[in-house]
């Protein structure tokens, strides 16, 4: 479980009280906004209080989930741009797949995955929300949808509980799909074609930021592997090479 710069103690021990009632073993704070451990905040978390205290800090969510091999955000601002959206059973159903076998790395199979929440007032940005490779949304009633941080980690984490009950199936030899690049492999390789696009003339400075998030999109939605990341970085840095062997 990640909270985003969550500002509110009391909020902060009731989701470490729903980790323990939901038998969610960590809870990651990015640059939190009060004490996680004032008197408030264990107050609220009741039994969760060992989840309070053994809650690491983070300087950013990139840095949160570098170890994870899959997250899944959740949204619940309008102003999301393109990144898709999905109901919360189909992204917790990906979320809870095993570990593909041709996963990369000899600690894959026990590389966390990973929830994450936002801020209290504006819930996460959408730079954040592409670090995620997959992002649910709650559906609520449109005169008010805005949930209490606490209240939409309750709906998620007992909606978690039902498809975990259910869906045992999913580590007895049921068909999963191989697991997404990281956040941190996607950012490089997005970076570094961005960069050739400058310098091919393709991308302008101004309107680099919002074309590239478009690309950005487009991968999400297509759930890119870390082969496919690995391949599409070697052809950027190929054409890197070609363009500047022949301009000399």
């Amino acid at each position: 479980m990640i909270l985003v710069e969550p500002s509110g103690p009391l909020n902060v021990g009731s989701v470490a009280r729903l980790c323990a009632n939901f038998d969610i073993q960590q809870l990651r704070l990015v640059s939190p906004r009060c004490d996680h451990l004032s008197r408030a905040a264990l107050q609220m978390a009741v039994h969760g209080e060992a989840v309070l205290k053994t809650a690491t800090i983070h300087p950013d969510l990139l840095s949160a989930i570098s170890d994870c091999r899959r997250t899944v955000g959740s949204c619940g601002r309008i102003d999301h741009g393109d990144i898709p959206l999905h109901p919360p059973a189909r992204a917790i159903r990906w979320l809870l797949e095993p570990a593909s076998e041709g996963a990369p790395g000899s600690t894959a199979l026990q590389a966390p995955v990973a929830l994450v929440f936002g801020r209290e007032d504006r819930g996460l940005s959408n730079d954040e929300l592409r670090l995620c490779q997959k992002v649910l949304t709650l559906q609520s009633g449109q005169a008010y949808p805005s949930l209490n941080l606490s209240h939409a980690v309750a709906v998620v984490l007992h909606e978690l509980a039902l498809l975990k009950a259910g869906n045992r199936a999913l580590s007895a030899g049921g068909e999963t799909t191989r697991d997404p690049a990281t956040a941190d492999a996607l950012l490089a390789m997005l970076d570094d074609a961005r960069d050739l696009l400058l310098e091919a003339g393709f991308l302008l400075k101004h309107t680099a930021s919002a074309r590239m998030a478009k690309v950005s999109d487009l991968l999400q939605r297509a759930t890119i592997r870390p082969e496919e990341v690995a391949l599409l970085r070697g052809m950027v840095r190929q054409l890197r090479w070609a363009i500047r062997t022949n301009r000399s």
